[in-house]
């Protein structure tokens, strides 16, 4: 049994000699204090975390030498977020911070009719979703994409349960009830102003299960944060 108590993350990382770039480099030796021989963690965010001894602690180049102490599988069942960004950067970035610490497979950013960001922070929402991975000692770093259009993603998701939280009061069950444990899902969370009515439509039309997530009035934020949180708990039950 180890215990990990840093933990960074690499990309590219792999057995052997490894040079971490200036940042982290510059972390490890000015913040950390930490010095030849002495022992991090490194995870490449697919899963792999390495041992890592320095062998040059230089904050513009520190060096370690890798040795791949666990491979995990990646989150199962998966979970796709599929959510129009929300207008305040802020929330949207304490929305990834926490999805990723409650568990997640991707991110799928969509712009639908009633959308008030046309664009997407993607560098800096990803650079919060590795500083979360490392924080919540996770080594599988969920992707986050680019802003696509909804009615493309709702045609294209492959998952064995996909779900469109809407607050249309008609034709709507509770998500708590309707998920599955144990199955792939989706789960499509609407703007500040709800999906329309017509992109409700085309979903069910496509496979898509229409979902309340209770009987009171949620934030974007927080409806994907209650569903993400509800799957998880499902496959403990």
């Amino acid at each position: 049994m180890f215990t990990v108590m840093q933990l960074f993350h690499h990309a590219d990382a792999e057995e052997g000699a490894f040079t971490l770039p200036q940042d982290e480099s510059k972390h490890i030796v000015r913040v950390l204090r930490k010095s030849i021989g002495d022992v991090v963690h490194v995870t490449d965010g697919r899963g792999k975390l390495f041992e890592a001894t320095i062998a040059e602690a230089n904050k513009n180049r520190c060096e370690l030498t890798l040795r791949l102490i666990e491979e995990s599988a990646p989150l199962n069942p998966s979970l796709y977020l599929i959510i129009a960004p929300t207008k305040s950067a802020d929330r949207m970035e304490w929305l990834l911070e926490k999805a990723v610490e409650i568990g997640i497979s991707r991110v799928i950013l969509v712009r639908s009719e009633h959308s008030e960001r046309q664009k997407a922070k993607t560098d800096r929402w990803e650079r919060i979703m590795v500083s979360a991975m490392k924080q919540s000692l996770r080594f599988h770093l969920p992707e986050v994409t680019e802003i696509r259009d909804l009615r493309n993603v709702l045609y294209e998701i492959d998952a064995e349960q996909k779900f469109i939280a809407h607050c249309d009061g008609t034709d709507r069950k509770p998500f708590i009830k309707t998920c599955r444990p144990n199955l792939s899902t989706a789960i499509a969370i609407g703007p500040e102003g709800d999906f329309s009515k017509a992109e409700v439509e085309i979903a069910k039309s496509n496979g898509w299960v229409g979902v309340s997530l209770g009987d009171r009035r949620l934030r974007t934020e927080t409806a994907a944060l209650v569903s993400i949180d509800a799957f998880q708990w499902l496959q403990m039950m």
